[in-house]
């Protein structure tokens, strides 16, 4: 035979008060998270070719790669001789 489980409550344990824990306060922490995590949302389309991080970091690495082995230096601005 099982044993019935026990009753949880909502209340504190008696040896802790309400006032030893300082206000409380919704979204302490929210601006902190939001500000140290990079999350990037694909559409649809985009994330059935890439199904998990690695093939999407890897196929990025790739681009930078070629889009800097590509990239013309800067042009720079010829000043003509006064006459």
């Amino acid at each position: 035979m099982k044993k019935p489980k026990p009753q949880r409550s909502d209340e504190l344990r008696p040896e802790y008060k309400r006032s030893d824990f300082g206000p409380m306060v919704r979204g302490k922490y929210a601006k902190r998270i939001a500000a140290t995590t990079n999350i990037v949302i694909l559409e649809p389309e985009i994330a059935k070719a890439f199904p998990n991080d690695k093939i999407v970091n890897d196929t990025l690495r790739s681009l930078l790669r070629l889009a800097t082995a590509t990239s013309r230096p800067p042009r720079t601005k010829k000043s003509r001789a006064s006459a």
